[in-house]
């Protein structure tokens, strides 16, 4: 989530849990209302209809020289108004005492920081759009950053990988239903992830000299991973699709909360101590191509 660097966060981080976001800066948090994705005025001159919020309700508007920006107003106790954009538009949180007017004019008078960020969002999503994969024999899915095809009708009637060929041999029929190839191929990555993530999870817990309660899987759609204050770590199984260096990053960020529950220089000290290459991964997992991640 972008925030406005000049305003307080909209929400604080629960210290019992510290998450690692999809395609965010790390250290960021996110608001938990999500609101529809802004909309620029109609060029016929027609009033365009006003967007709904995810429970319904209308969205509030504002008509900014040509532009105008739809947005979700939450009320809070805070002592500033906060701007917090992400792929779903713009949140504005205010306190109860602040009329509207003034909120209007604390937009007016961001709008250049708004609506870059918006056009910034609105560009990432875009990148991000993918087709779905068409589930019959010879599709592809990224496995550890390289594809992977599916081939139907596996010889010896289970299902295989095969590393020199890049295929996965699986025992369906040519004629099967997309729905049971898609569960058979989604299954097996799965187990990979969870096979995988413990491999890694033991070599930099030893690396740091902690341990961990437990590990699961999650299928979160805005985290690759999370560590609560008990020693429970959660990483996306998706993470799956990536190579090797960036599942080692998401596996020492999330055992670093085990000795920083924050996002303070002493916790990326504790990340580098034992990923030095912490930073190009990062950026990796930050902007990486959309090819690495694709819709099933």
């Amino acid at each position: 989530m972008q925030k406005s660097p000049t305003s307080q966060p909209a929400a604080a981080l629960d210290n019992r849990q510290l998450d690692l976001p999809l395609f965010a800066e790390p250290g960021s948090t996110s608001s938990s209302p999500t609101p529809s994705a802004p909309s620029a005025g109609s060029q016929s001159g027609q009033q365009p209809a006003v967007p709904l919020a995810p429970d319904g309700t209308r969205l509030r508007s504002l008509t900014i020289g040509s532009r105008t920006l739809h947005y979700a107003l939450k009320r809070s106790a805070r002592r500033s108004i906060g701007f917090a954009i992400d792929s779903t538009g713009l949140m504005i949180t205010a306190p109860r005492w602040v009329t509207l007017a003034d909120i209007e004019t604390a937009i007016t008078e961001k709008q250049r920081w708004i609506f870059t960020k918006l056009i910034e969002w609105q560009t990432r999503v875009e990148q991000r759009a993918l087709p779905k994969v068409d589930w019959k024999d010879g599709a592809e899915v990224p496995y550890l950053g390289q594809p992977v095809r599916v081939k139907l009708g596996a010889p010896q009637g289970t299902l295989a990988f095969n590393a020199d060929e890049a295929a996965l041999q699986v025992p369906l029929p040519l004629q099967a239903d997309p729905q049971q190839i898609k569960d058979r191929v989604q299954g097996w990555l799965q187990g990979e992830a969870k096979r995988l993530f413990g491999e890694r999870l033991a070599i930099y817990a030893e690396k740091l000299g902690v341990n961990y309660r437990a590990y699961a899987l999650s299928s979160a759609a805005t985290r690759w991973g999370s560590c609560s204050s008990d020693g429970k770590i959660r990483l996306n199984w998706r993470l799956i699709h990536f190579p090797l260096s960036i599942i080692d990053y998401v596996v020492a960020h999330e055992l670093a909360h085990l000795r920083e529950m924050n996002h303070s220089p002493r916790f990326w000290e504790t990340v580098e101590s034992i990923f030095p290459e912490f930073r190009e991964a990062r950026q990796t997992l930050k902007s990486h191509p959309p090819e690495l991640l694709p819709t099933l």
